[in-house]
């Protein structure tokens, strides 16, 4: 976990270190990457460095949360949807995973690094900075699921555990799709657009929750 005094240094300094670790994790990945070639491009030491991460893949994880709480500051605010019945209710999910991977997509590098997050998941040195994320976001992710029960959007058959692990490991097979497919990017003429498939994806989480 990053140490404290990591933020204790003046924000050129944290910027220009978090800067180059992006653009290396989204060049090579975790399992390639050079911490070597981070450390120099940020211009510190290597003793700096440990001084405030244990390791490559605490810098890593930390990357990608700071990455990640950047990209849901541009998709917009998302509490917990106010709808009023079940079509209400997926409709909400639906415009702010539109929104979300519109944010994504318009970010090569974070696209990137999201990817390799997402297939990293067997690393050894991520799976407890995984897990950690993991567990931060539960609490949110469980009531949304008590939201969608409470509207009769959502089945209330099966455990909780059961139902946010198929979601997301729908959500996360359909991250990699659409990143590795290249949705929305320009410059890959045939392929759909985020708006096109956004609605589709969600759907399918739907028909595997609802009741």
């Amino acid at each position: 976990m990053v140490r404290p005094r990591f933020q204790r240094l003046p924000a050129e300094q944290r910027d220009g270190l978090l800067r180059a670790a992006a653009s290396e994790f989204a060049a090579h990945g975790f399992a390639e990457a050079s911490l070597n070639r981070v450390i120099e491009a940020a211009g510190i030491s290597k003793g700096s460095f440990y001084y405030y991460f244990d390791d490559k893949a605490d810098l890593y994880a930390h990357v990608v949360r700071e990455e990640l709480l950047g990209l849901l500051e541009r998709a917009g605010p998302f509490g917990l949807p106010d709808a009023v019945d079940a079509d209400g209710f997926w409709a909400e999910l639906a415009g702010h995973y539109l929104r979300t991977m519109a944010a994504l997509q318009s970010s090569p590098e974070l696209a990137a690094l999201i990817r390799g997050w997402v297939s990293a998941a067997g690393v050894p040195g991520l799976q407890r900075a995984q897990r950690e994320l993991e567990e931060a976001a539960m609490p949110w992710f469980l009531r949304l699921l008590r939201t969608g029960q409470e509207l009769g959007a959502v089945r209330t058959d099966l455990p909780d555990e059961l139902l946010l692990g198929v979601a997301f490991g729908m959500g996360q097979a359909m991250d990699l799709w659409l990143i590795g497919a290249g949705v929305g990017d320009p410059e890959r003429t045939g392929t759909p657009t985020v708006r096109d498939v956004a609605p589709l994806l969600i759907g399918m989480i739907r028909r595997a929750l609802q009741p």
